[in-house]
Order: structure tokens, then sequence, then C-alpha cells
């Protein structure tokens, strides 16, 4: 489904948490994966060397799922991700992202299907950093083509669900790194992306700040987004519902986490200095 600006003139009345309706039927529907990829290869051309980063990567991820993906340096994480994100072709293999296979797409087609479909947070922000926050996060839909009233307006609502609408006129040297990392939040969620996909989004940042983070990646989740979270740290990788860990380009292991760590608990932020 393509971004539509006339429905965000309404967004407050109509973008609305599934579980806001505990008596519909929309509980007793089965999920559906909005990822499936079956024997996904990747292999790059290093002089006469050939590296393959990916051997043969089968994963079904469904809508509304947490997951983590882990995994050393080498693992195959990275260019897993950069396929996930449409920021590259695998070798070969299927991969159909909310029922269109991406698999062979031309560049201008990913292009599309990333401003469409997925929201980007990053370690390092990727914040322009001569713009405000608002024409920051607001950036994704100039590229959609909607217009400025409308654009300016989401971008303010997207910023105030972060905690930051009185941030709107700040550039990035002038806010923290939690704070930047909210806006990169922020921009991923503004054009109601499907899938977000976070890669190592607390790398920079300090305990109480990452506690402060995966606490939006939760209300994120319970609002309906499908999540994927990339990252090394098993603190954090334990918010997910599901860790993905992989290992010379290949799936190790896929469990579903039944200790999962919730930073809005009260005794988590207590334990990390936070308040409640």
């Amino acid at each position: 489904m393509g971004f539509t600006p006339d429905i965000y003139l309404l967004s407050h009345s109509l973008i609305v948490p599934v579980h806001s309706f505990p008596n519909s039927s929309i509980h007793s529907l089965p999920m559906q994966p909005v990822i499936q990829i079956k024997d996904l290869t990747k292999t790059y051309i290093m002089g006469q060397t050939q590296v393959r980063a990916l051997a043969g990567i089968d994963l079904n991820i469904d809508t509304n799922e947490y997951v983590a993906l882990m995994g050393p340096s080498g693992s195959g994480k990275s260019t897993l991700m950069n396929l996930l994100g449409c920021l590259d072709t695998p070798t070969d293999g299927h991969y159909e992202l909310d029922g269109k296979d991406v698999s062979k797409m031309e560049d201008n087609e990913l292009a599309q299907i990333r401003n469409e479909k997925i929201g980007f947070v990053f370690q390092t922000f990727n914040l322009l950093p001569r713009q405000t926050t608002l024409e920051n996060v607001a950036l994704p839909l100039v590229y959609a083509g909607v217009s400025r009233s409308v654009r300016e307006a989401r971008a303010r609502e997207v910023l105030e669900s972060v905690g930051l609408g009185d941030r709107t006129d700040h550039r990035p040297n002038e806010l923290s790194g939690g704070q930047r990392q909210r806006v990169a939040i922020a921009r991923a969620l503004v054009n109601n992306p499907a899938i977000i996909l976070a890669d190592e989004p607390t790398g920079n940042l300090d305990t109480k700040t990452s506690i402060e983070i995966m606490e939006i990646f939760e209300e994120i989740h319970n609002n309906g987004n499908t999540v994927i979270l990339v990252t090394h740290e098993p603190d954090i990788a334990e918010h997910a519902h599901r860790i993905v860990r992989l290992r010379d380009g290949i799936v190790e292991s896929d469990v579903r986490n039944e200790e999962i760590r919730r930073a809005s608990d009260p005794e988590h932020r207590y334990k990390q200095g936070l308040s409640l």
C-alpha cells in the first residue's frame, strides 16, 4: 500500500493501535509473513576472490513480530540487514516483502519499496546537520511527494510521539545522543511503514538512554509495526520476542524468547535509575 497524503490529514483518527480494539475480530486472524526468505545467498567479488557472505538463508517474519538478529563480526548479519532493507539485492534465492517479490527489482523499484514499506534507524543517526529536527523527520515525505503542510503536520505528530515535540527547531548538534536517536526513530515512523529496521540503535548510547530508546521500540511494536533489531548486545536482544543468530552466513539458531526484557517494567526502570 503506497503513501496517501489525504490519509495523514486524518492520521490522529485513522492510525490507531490494533490493541485499541479488544473485541475486534482482527485478534482472531492468524499473522501473515511480512517477510519470506528462501535459500537467500549473497556473494561479493573481491578481485579474483569470491566471498560468500550469505550461504542460503531461510527466514520468515510475521506481521507485528519483534525480532532480534544477532551474530559475531563476519556472520552475515549486516549483509542480511542490507537485503532485508532493500539496500542491496541477493545473488540468488527468493525474498518476498509484504507480498511483493523484491529479489530481482531494479534500483528505482527498490527505492520506492524502501520509502513505502521500511523505516530505518541507524547507530550513527544519519541526520542532516544543517536541517532542523522537523526537516530531518519530514525528509521521507519530501521524497514521497507530499505537500509541505501535510508533511510538517505528520512530522510534528511523530516527534510528539517520541517526546520531542518541543525540539522541532533544534539542529542535531543541539541535541543529546538519545535525542538524536529519537529524531531518527521519528523519521523512520513518519511514512507509517510496515517494518522498522534498526541497526545497532543503542550502540552509541549509555545504559540509561539505551533503556529509554528500547521503551520506544516496545511502544512501536505494541502499535502494530514489525520490528527487526540488529544487535550484538545480548541484553538488548532480550527485549525482542524472537532471537535469530547467524554464523558463517547461515542461521545458527532461531528461538522464541521466553524471558522478554521489558524496558517499561517498573522494576527494570528502578534498577537502571530511571523515573517511574
